[in-house]
Order: structure tokens, then sequence, then C-alpha cells
């Protein structure tokens, strides 16, 4: 079930976390929130195989660590259309929902992968650690994002 983020904030329990996922073409970053919803951060990569791989690898993680809801990057275009990318990360979800009662909601993530490298080249990271740890750096990218939006901290 996809819903807004602010829906989606109002039907977490006490001690639920949020995952923030940034889904690219060969992996997917996951990162946690902490249980007060404040601080986002980077978990792990999943190389992606097929869709019922990768969603029940999801679903194990968010298992394991007692996610309420999922907030999937949603790579709008500059202006704000909706391009390939951000219809696959769309579909994604809608197929996702219905293999979980976990809800979802859609995050902007213009830019994120751009402003994590950046970060981390300046941070002087080597091109393979910067490959290594990207995805789940965007995805926690992603989630601080939307916990800020949400206004816990």
């Amino acid at each position: 079930m996809i819903l807004d983020l602010f829906d989606l904030a109002g039907q977490l329990t006490d001690g639920e976390r949020l995952m923030g996922i940034d889904l690219g073409t060969k992996t997917i970053g996951l990162a946690l929130s902490d249980v007060s919803l404040t601080i986002a951060s980077p978990l792990e990569t999943i190389r992606r195989t097929k869709f019922g791989a990768d969603a029940e690898a999801l679903r194990a993680v968010a298992r394991q660590h007692g996610i309420g809801g999922f907030v999937l990057g949603h790579p709008l275009n500059l202006d704000g259309s909706k391009g390939p990318r951000a219809q696959a990360s769309e579909s994604f979800a809608r197929n996702l929902g219905k293999l979980t009662d976990i809800p979802i909601a859609l995050w902007d993530e213009r830019m994120s992968t751009a402003a994590v490298t950046r970060t981390l080249i300046e941070a002087d990271a080597s091109r393979r650690r910067r490959a290594e740890v990207v995805d789940k750096m965007a995805a926690a990218f992603i989630l601080q994002g939307a916990l800020d939006r949400l206004g816990y901290g």
C-alpha cells in the first residue's frame, strides 16, 4: 500500500522504524531510522536479481529490524516530471505492496546519489570505497530527508 509520508508515519506503532530504500538497476541501498525516527543510518546494499528475490530480501530485513514503513526513493526529473526511473520505482512500490502489509511512501530523491558521491569525494574516499557505500548512503540521505520533513527530531 502506497501512502503519503505523513499517513505512513501515522500508522507506526511505538518502537517501529522506517527503512529507506534507494532502488537502483543493479543494487538496492538500505538505511534504517532509529526508533525515535530522528536519525537515518546506512545499513546495507543488496545486489538485485529478480523481483521476487529482491522483495523477499527486503521483507527479511524488515522483519529483522522491526520496520513499520518503507520510504522508497522516487527519482523525479529535475523539473518534477516522471521519467522512466520514477515510473520504475512506482511499479516496484506497487508490486512490493502486493507482497507485504508494510506501508510504502515515495520520497523525492532528486540529486541524492550526486550529493552523497560529492560528500564521499570531499572525504577523499577512493573510487572503490565510493562504489561500495554509495547506495546505502543514498538510502540514508533519502530517509533522513523524510525524517526531517516529518519533524520528529
